[in-house]
């Protein structure tokens, strides 16, 4: 895995892309951030069709697995779709379904609390990285 971070500019503070992540510092607690990241899907008019507690389940799982490494303290994915947005895209290229659902998680490990989501292919995804984007700015700025 990468360890290389690269820095980038952005409105609401500094934002990181890293293995194909895009990540943005989140100053509040875990759950503050997951209530704004909640609060800023449902804002859009979208409805989040799964909360995936992956910091739970790694938790859990981590002594079955022969690791007793804490990868975060905490860890959710916000799943949801588009209707508009997922139009666009596959009519551009149906393939782009291979990138439904979206996320955005909220993890916390011992740097603090981060809300990010995946960093997506140039061309048409770019209108979904762009909802997302405006999604995460709009949950980190309250």
């Amino acid at each position: 895995m990468k360890s290389l971070i690269y820095a980038l500019p952005f409105v609401c503070g500094s934002i990181a892309a890293a293995d194909g992540a895009i990540t943005v510092p989140f100053d509040g607690s875990f759950d503050d951030a997951t209530f704004a990241v909640e609060s800023a899907i449902v804002g859009q008019g979208l409805v989040i069709d799964y909360v995936s507690h992956v910091g739970e389940m790694l938790n859990r799982t981590g002594a079955d697995v022969g690791s007793d490494v804490q990868i975060f303290k905490a860890a959710d994915i916000f799943l949801f779709c588009s209707a508009v947005v997922s139009r666009e895209v596959m009519e551009a290229d149906p393939m782009n379904i291979a990138h439904c659902p979206y996320g955005i998680f909220v993890a916390e490990n011992e740097e603090g609390v981060m809300v990010g989501h995946r960093d997506y292919p140039d061309g048409a995804m770019q209108k979904v990285e762009d909802l997302l984007q405006s999604i995460v700015a709009d949950a980190t700025s309250n």
